[in-house]
């Protein structure tokens, strides 16, 4: 019938299915074919045998589920493993439950997620690292195979309602944008609904939150994050049982906490006053005291010596001191303000009926304690162009900013190491177990008969996902979503919930971050920690026997290199088949990461007023090149505001209005400079340009070109520039017309609408003169 229409009704009919696509809520709809009819038509319906197709029905009783993942929480950190930060919802949740204490994550934020939602591994689902980092290889390209299911998904199509709050972090930055694609974001991957973030962190204060595939509107009622998610997470779960009360329901909850920004309430920080005057020293000692006494570390555990150049405690001044200690409050604050959140849902459950039949699993961490908070801490940014001694200045100056909105704290190494205790090394260092090992919280009432007992069998985060198919009655189709479905290759852990004494059944498992590396089998271990730039084949392998040598105090590679070498080997077979060839470090001169960004694709992007706010990784400026951004605008007498914004408080630029001249905010994060027009606007249509113009420079500080503001391409503004101001880039939001969450500039309050009418915006990137930018 379409072959013999006209050519103009051809296209209308295929415009038309593009459009309602478009309009689609979730753009990949659950596989959902249609079933061969059973009934009986008749010529009326009194001759009609009626038939409806059956709905999925999850299986008689099965319970619901909750995940909750921490961020950046080490293996000493909470009361819960014998930490000092108190968290007396999941210490009620592991009393009335069970505790793992040899569980294992991946070292590092996005492939935690990719395998624990997928029950793979993470270079088998594609997130060697990050989507923002990705390369054209199977382990690292950063798009998920629909082959490769994920647990809402599964559940889905089991008969679950599924919801996501919080971080995601595995969506192709490509396709993160207003345009999609969306099958990759939460609501794409078998979730009905989603609220939260797509990166890797966000400002906890001002958050930058998407609903479903929609941008959220800055809220201004000062609310925390937390708050938020678990405010929502209730309202999800209060919405289902109200319509569906016999349905269950799979809730993944995925707070920022207790990734940087470190921010919290006064009131919660408040509450450590003094609790961290003793130091990271004393801390460890201590905690290491708990966690024998409680029972999750072995007795005889010794601490190992602090990470390199990490200070004795004792040898500090008391301003570090008092601003080290400050930084911990904050954190612990944090932590159990998540914990009181993480409650407040779980209560909720308790008071509708639902908690005795929901399966609750908690990891304490999706990698172990953060190591990019310096050596000295970060208050607002860590910026590259300050000594360390100057960084420490600037914190101690701001150590009262610590956890409000003024400030992107992450606590010193210090602290990391002693909330990674009883261990060495922390996050990203995926050969150590102070990188990989996370405290694990099973609670299931219907299903524990040994109440607050401990586990120590040998489970990575790819269980989890096998473990709550088991424990639901739960079936992984053959066919998701129209993919056919490859394996599973995690092991369920429902062996051991009503058997401590079930040996380990999960016996190898591969490790892998940034080229640090390692291989467990049955207790045995190699490892090593690569340096960045270094030949990967020079790397320095460790031998462990872990089920001796608890937390890697004894190196037998040089005893047992027969036993290295078959450990060695292991890990190239495991690598082959998982994709987690080639390796890469961050440092190669290969790598260029522009192609990931929708900007970057092209020289210049033209913004409109009505699509106000949009994300920052649309634009294509790209640091340390030159670039230029074009208002056309119609002025009044007294018209002021924001023309166009990119990122905020902490790093950005601003091309804005005030008191009748034009003007550049240029925001370093710790550096905020403007560059004002010499004469005042004209009335009338106008357009306004700044150009910054880009020379190669070293450092951050070196004279790096200079920025120029133009009325009309009249130049009314020059200044020169350094590195620093000529590397901004963020890829948070963008706004046109206006400067929504946090302002660029210090001249004016968010969101300072632009009261003329703005056209539009045209930005260009990547051209090397004034005069090639159309410039007089």
């Amino acid at each position: 019938m379409i072959a013999s229409l006209p050519a103009s009704r051809y296209v209308i009919v295929l415009l038309f299915g593009i459009i309602t696509a478009s309009f689609s809520t979730n753009s990949f709809a659950q596989y959902d074919p249609v079933q061969p009819y059973k009934g009986k038509t008749g010529r009326n319906l009194v001759e009609t045998q009626q038939w409806w197709p059956d709905k999925k029905k999850a299986p008689e009783g099965a319970p619901n589920v909750v995940w909750i993942l921490l961020d950046d929480v080490g293996f000493g950190a909470v009361s819960t493993f014998g930490g000092l930060i108190r968290t007396p919802n999941l210490d009620s949740l592991a009393n009335n439950g069970l505790r793992y204490t040899n569980f294992h994550t991946t070292a590092i934020c996005s492939p935690t997620r990719a395998a624990l939602l997928t029950g793979r591994n993470s270079h088998s689902v594609h997130m060697g690292l990050f989507p923002n980092t990705a390369i054209g290889t199977p382990g690292y390209d950063g798009y998920m195979p629909f082959e490769k299911a994920t647990i809402a998904e599964i559940l889905r199509e089991n008969g679950y309602n599924t919801y996501a709050v919080g971080k995601w972090h595995l969506t192709p930055i490509s396709d993160a944008t207003v345009a999609g694609p969306f099958n990759r974001w939460p609501t794409g991957r078998g979730f009905d609904h989603y609220y939260g973030f797509l990166g890797g962190s966000t400002d906890q204060w001002h958050p930058v939150l998407w609903e479903d595939t929609r941008k959220v509107e800055p809220e201004t009622d000062g609310k925390h994050f937390t708050i938020r998610i678990a405010d929502k997470a209730i309202q999800y779960i209060a919405e289902q049982k109200s319509v569906k009360a016999d349905k269950p329901f799979f809730l993944y909850f995925a707070p920022g906490a207790g990734h940087a920004p470190h921010q919290v309430a006064k009131e919660w920080s408040d509450r450590y006053k003094g609790k961290f005057d003793q130091g990271w020293d004393k801390y460890r000692e201590e905690v290491l005291a708990r966690q024998i006494k409680l029972g999750v570390v072995p007795k005889g555990t010794q601490l190992p010596p602090r990470n390199a150049s990490i200070k004795d405690w004792n040898t500090l001044s008391a301003d570090e001191k008092k601003l080290y200690a400050r930084f911990m409050e904050v954190y612990a604050g944090f932590l159990s303000h998540t914990d009181y959140e993480i409650g407040r849902v779980v209560q909720y459950l308790k008071e509708i009926g639902q908690l005795d039949n929901t399966l609750v699993i908690v990891s304490i961490g999706d990698n172990g304690a953060s190591k990019e908070g310096t050596f000295v801490g970060v208050v607002n940014t860590n910026d590259p162009s300050q000594t360390e001694e100057q960084r420490l200045q600037d914190n101690i100056r701001n150590i009262d900013l610590i956890g409000t909105e003024a400030s992107r704290p992450n606590y010193p190494l210090g602290w990391a190491q002693a909330t990674n205790t009883p261990f060495k090394h922390w996050k990203q260092d995926a050969n150590s177990e102070g990188g990989t090992r996370n405290p694990l919280i099973v609670f299931y009432p219907k299903g524990i008969k040994e109440k607050g007992g401990f586990r120590d069998q040998y489970t990575h985060l790819i269980d989890i996902l096998p473990t709550t198919i088991e424990l639901t009655g739960t079936q992984i189709p053959t066919i998701i979503n129209g993919y056919r479905q490859e394996p599973i290759e995690g092991t369920s852990l429902a062996y051991s919930i009503n058997n401590v004494q079930a040996p380990s059944r999960h016996l190898v498992q591969h490790y892998e971050i940034m080229g640090s590396r390692a291989i467990y089998r049955d207790g045995w271990k190699a490892g090593t920690l690569h340096k960045k730039g270094e030949d990967f084949a020079n790397d320095k392998w460790e031998l462990y026997h872990i089920s001796e040598d608890y937390n890697e105090l004894n190196n037998l590679a040089e005893k047992n290199p027969e036993k290295l070498k078959e450990l060695q080997d292991l890990f190239d077979s495991e690598a082959a088949k998982y994709n987690i060839y080639p390796l890469k470090d961050g440092t190669e001169k290969q790598l260029d990461y522009s192609a990931l960004y929708v900007g970057n694709g092209a020289s210049k992007v033209v913004y409109y007023p009505e699509a106000s706010q949009l994300f920052g990784v649309t634009n294509p400026i790209a640091p340390n090149k030159s670039y230029s951004i074009t208002a056309d605008a119609e002025i009044s007498k007294n018209t002021q505001g924001v023309l166009f914004a990119l990122g905020g408080r902490f790093g950005g630029v601003s091309l804005f209005v005030k008191q009748g001249k034009v003007q550049v905010a240029n925001n370093t994060g710790t550096q905020l400079t403007h560059l004002v027009s010499s004469k005042p606007l004209p009335t009338g249509k106008v357009t306004l340009k700044y150009v910054l113009i880009y020379k190669e420079a070293k450092d951050p500080n070196d004279p790096a070109g200079t920025q120029q503001l133009y009325i009309n391409d009249v130049k009314v503004a020059e200044s020169s520039i350094v590195k620093a101001q000529a590397g901004i880039r963020n890829y948070d939001e963008i706004n046109v017309g206006k400067d929504l969450i946090t302002p660029v500039s210090n001249q004016y309050t968010v969101p300072y609408a632009f009261t003329g009418k703005l056209t539009k915006v045209i930005v260009e990137s990547g051209i090397t003169t004034a005069a090639s930018l159309g410039n007089k």
